[in-house]
């Protein structure tokens, strides 16, 4: 199974909407997925047409009170895709965990007991580096960041990378950085633009070629509880994040030549260069 945690501690950036319509194009290409909502926010449950508070279980028993995740795994409305789902009470969970031993790898240890096969997992992880965020960070052999094309989409990039390279020296050796993902892109804006150079300019290989489009389709989706392949098959949103499929089926069998030099310094990152206003 390949483990892929979608983090960037900047909320904004396009983690639940990669999770849930990667996912869904991986599984319509006949693998079984799993998707894991880690946020208190539920936003991957919510997307894909679930009410968190009418839950009775979520990953939250899963980390605090050891329940098998089989016990919770939900079946989507899209073949092929599965849920490990959130709700509030996650918000929580860092707290009632801090005298947990092992607290950093319960969800890496609760998996290990689950009987189903699935041969991709993505992990929606929250928008911050607490301790569920670690705990996706040991569960996970790869991690993708998506970066908004932004003025400030390189902030905190630093911290990030620092602590995946604390979590790969003393916890977790197999993970490391093997994708960026430019999202909200739009090549006639010269900030993305810009953007897109400067991160292609530090991650280089690690850059994926596909480049999620700014589309109000992909925005529209989450409040029908639909993917983009349900709501706009013939979105630019669709097109895109079947490319980007692609592009992580086919790494599959070179990943870990794609992974190449972590980039682990990049303090001197604080934004992109300031575009002359044209009058």
């Amino acid at each position: 199974m390949r483990k892929i945690a979608i983090i960037n501690q900047k909320g904004g950036s396009g983690k639940t909407t990669t999770v849930v319509n990667l996912g869904a194009a991986v599984a319509e290409k006949g693998f079984r997925v799993l998707l894991i909502d880690l946020d208190p926010q539920s936003h991957t449950t919510i997307h894909l047409g679930l009410e968190p508070f009418k839950l009775e279980k979520s990953i939250y028993d899963v980390l605090v009170n050891e329940v098998s995740p089989d016990e919770i795994i939900l079946e989507t409305h899209v073949k092929n895709l599965f849920l490990l789902p959130a709700k509030i009470d996650l918000a929580s969970a860092e707290i009632e965990m801090v005298n947990t031993i092992g607290r950093e790898i319960v969800l890496r240890e609760a998996l290990k007991k689950t009987r189903s096969h699935y041969d991709y997992l993505f992990i929606d992880c929250p928008p911050s580096l607490g301790l569920l965020t670690l705990n996706a960070l040991t569960t996970a052999s790869e991690i993708i960041i998506p970066i908004q094309a932004e003025f400030f989409a390189l902030e905190g990039l630093t911290k990030l990378i620092q602590t995946v390279q604390l979590v790969t020296e003393r916890i977790n050796p197999s993970t490391h950085i093997s994708g960026v993902l430019i999202t909200m892109f739009d090549k006639r804006k010269n900030i993305c633009k810009e953007v897109a150079e400067k991160v292609k300019e530090h991650f280089g290989e690690k850059v994926f070629k596909t480049k999620i489009r700014e589309n109000v389709k992909l925005a529209e989706a989450p409040g029908f509880g639909q993917t983009i392949f349900e709501f706009a098959p013939d979105s630019y949103g669709a097109e895109d994040y079947k490319k980007l499929a692609k592009e992580i089926l086919i790494g599959g069998t070179y990943e870990k030549e794609r992974a190449g030099k972590r980039p682990f310094k990049l303090d001197h990152i604080n934004g992109t260069k300031k575009t002359k206003k044209k009058r």
